[in-house]
């Protein structure tokens, strides 16, 4: 079974599969749909981007009762980013069948417009489990009709230090549920978690290697106080469109991002200190073209949705395979070819061995460019307008577009992807026609009103 027309599904859902483009289902979703639709509990294997998203959208949208405003499904996710991109995902396969609530329950924000969303419950709960944890306190989500949970990248969330929250959660909901744990690597807190809360799973372990084998993996020696140096090397020499460089602390992000802004480099820094519109900015930015190099830790880069990504470094190597093997799997995606470089210091070469009995092979030692190549790295193409105006102020992508074309006098080609929050809107411009475009819009009117609008 490939297709999602051979599955048992509801017109409406396929419907929505048609509208995304989506035909032949990826491995994960073949493997789980099916037992996802039979009601069965499943432990999966599978890393971001590979679809499986799509495979537990669909399943718990079959099973919806939309007649009941009662919350029916739960999903916990380790970031407030992964569970903004879940909820779009559940909505976009939702969008054909009336009077589906979807409610995005994550901290950073304030609590008070939740609470006041949560006094009609919705039929499916999308968050992060701080937050869902302090609503259930406050008993302002009643977790009494949930049918099913879904743990989305379940061992982040654990290494996060979310495990006593998730256990807490479930062990409020009713014994009668189903319960989807999706995971890209099986520690043993997850088996244990899966024995206490799942009912005989099914197991579905998808092997990535037919995408692996489109990514070529170059490890280079290099000592800490050269490790600058030898980033911007490799940048200099492949010229990537886009690039995410993982550090293992938050102070070598800082560290390098600022190294590379000195040199030239337009790089973005993506770490646990910062507020979550800080957050925010930074992934769009990254994700719309209006810079090359986005600088993270794991943990932060977790939720980053970017489908074509060129190349990764990893600037020390991660302290367990499993990691590795997860960040090379950023770049690669959907049958394009991906590049993921390592810089290894001596004190690293322990964590080598594991690595190679993983991946089933030697790895690639490799030299480090010249410098001698490049001066610099181009500009990126776009720039990242902000509006102070969104959703709540009723404002539409199709007003924003409207006013860029319309009195701007941009063209449709000049801009680019066009994100909307619950009071901002931001939207990427060529970055020769940006300045026009920002005088143009505090000059003028979107949708007859005036709005404060940024550059970032």
């Amino acid at each position: 079974m490939s297709k999602f027309t051979e599955l048992n599904l509801a017109p409406a859902l396929l419907q929505a599969v048609d509208a995304l483009g989506y035909t032949d289902m990826t491995p994960i979703q073949a493997g789980a749909l099916p037992l996802l639709l039979e009601g069965r509990d499943v432990l999966a294997q599978a890393r971001t981007g590979s679809g499986k998203t799509a495979a537990f959208a669909l399943a718990l949208l079959a099973t919806l009762h939309c007649e009941r405003s009662r919350l029916q499904v739960l999903v916990l996710c380790p970031t407030r980013e992964l569970a903004d991109q879940v909820s779009k995902e559940i909505r976009a396969l939702a969008r054909f069948i009336p009077n589906v609530k979807v409610l995005t329950l994550c901290g950073g924000v304030p609590l008070r417009p939740q609470l006041a969303s949560l006094a009609h419950e919705p039929h499916i709960a999308v968050g992060t489990p701080g937050r869902i944890g302090e609503l259930i306190e406050r008993e302002a989500l009643r977790l009494d009709s949930v049918r099913c949970v879904v743990l989305d990248e379940a061992d982040r969330m654990l290494d996060m230090g979310f495990l006593d929250a998730v256990r807490g959660i479930l062990a409020g909901t009713p014994a009668a549920r189903n319960t989807w744990l999706f995971s890209a690597t099986w520690p043993a807190e997850i088996r244990t978690l899966s024995a206490q809360f799942q009912d005989a799973p099914v197991t579905v372990a998808i092997e990535d290697a037919h995408e692996q084998a489109a990514i070529e993996q170059r490890f280079y020696q290099v000592e800490p106080p050269d490790k600058p140096d030898a980033v911007i090397a490799l940048l200099l020499e492949h010229q990537p469109a886009s690039c995410l460089v993982f550090c293992n602390t938050r102070v070598d992000v800082k560290t390098l991002s600022e190294a590379l802004c000195r040199r030239g480099v337009s790089a973005l820094a993506l770490h646990g200190d910062l507020e979550q519109r800080e957050r925010d900015e930074i992934l769009l930015q990254f994700a719309n073209g209006s810079a090359r190099v986005l600088v993270a830790t794991d943990v932060a880069a977790r939720g980053l949705d970017i489908k074509a990504l060129p190349m990764v470094i990893s600037w020390e190597l991660a302290h367990d395979a499993d990691t590795h093997v997860h960040r090379v799997g950023r770049t690669g995606r959907a049958g394009e070819s991906g590049l993921a470089l390592s810089l290894v210091a001596s004190r690293e070469t322990g964590r080598v061995a594991r690595i190679e009995e993983i991946i089933g092979a030697p790895i690639a030692w490799a030299k480090l460019p010249g410098r001698g190549h490049s001066l610099a790295m181009p500009a990126p193409v776009m720039r990242t307008l902000a509006i102070d105006a969104g959703r709540q102020d009723k404002l539409r992508a199709g007003d924003i577009l409207g006013a860029l074309t319309g009195e701007a006098g941009l063209q449709a080609g000049e801009i680019g992807k066009i994100d909307l929050f619950a009071t901002r809107a931001y939207v990427a411009i060529s970055r020769a026609r940006f300045d026009a475009a920002l005088q143009k819009l505090r000059n003028g009117r979107i949708k007859g009103r005036n709005f404060r609008v940024r550059g970032l």
